[in-house]
């Protein structure tokens, strides 16, 4: 089992900042992804931003240029650096992160509200 941890989020005024981050523990080995996903009620969930531990990194077009995706092996933490909110960014923040292997088994955060408005 793999254990994710999200913190970082709030609320922020448009055109404001936030960084989320994710720790992982318990069997992290044979990661290769690790990423964000964002929800809204009512909308499906949708990917935000990966990276993989070859360095690969995915964005949704509407966070491009805007949101980073990062990480730090030595504390087997991802983060997601978020500038010029806008309101149209207010979700719930989910973690993730994927295991290789013979079946593949992602695993999901508790999620963090992130709130932009005036």
């Amino acid at each position: 089992q793999v254990q994710l941890v999200e913190s970082g989020g709030g609320l922020v005024q448009p055109g404001g900042s936030l960084r989320l981050s994710c720790a992982a523990s318990g069997s992290i080995f044979s990661i290769n992804t690790m990423g964000w996903y964002r929800q809204v009620p009512g909308k499906e969930r949708e990917l935000v931003a990966t990276l993989t531990s070859g360095g690969g990194r995915r964005y949704a077009d509407s966070v491009r240029g805007r949101f980073t995706v990062s990480n730090d092996d030595a504390k087997n933490t991802v983060y997601l650096q978020m500038n010029s909110l806008k309101p149209e960014d207010t979700a719930v923040y989910y973690c993730y992160a994927r295991r290789v292997g013979p079946v593949p088994q992602d695993y999901w955060g508790q999620g963090t509200q992130v709130t932009v408005s005036s």
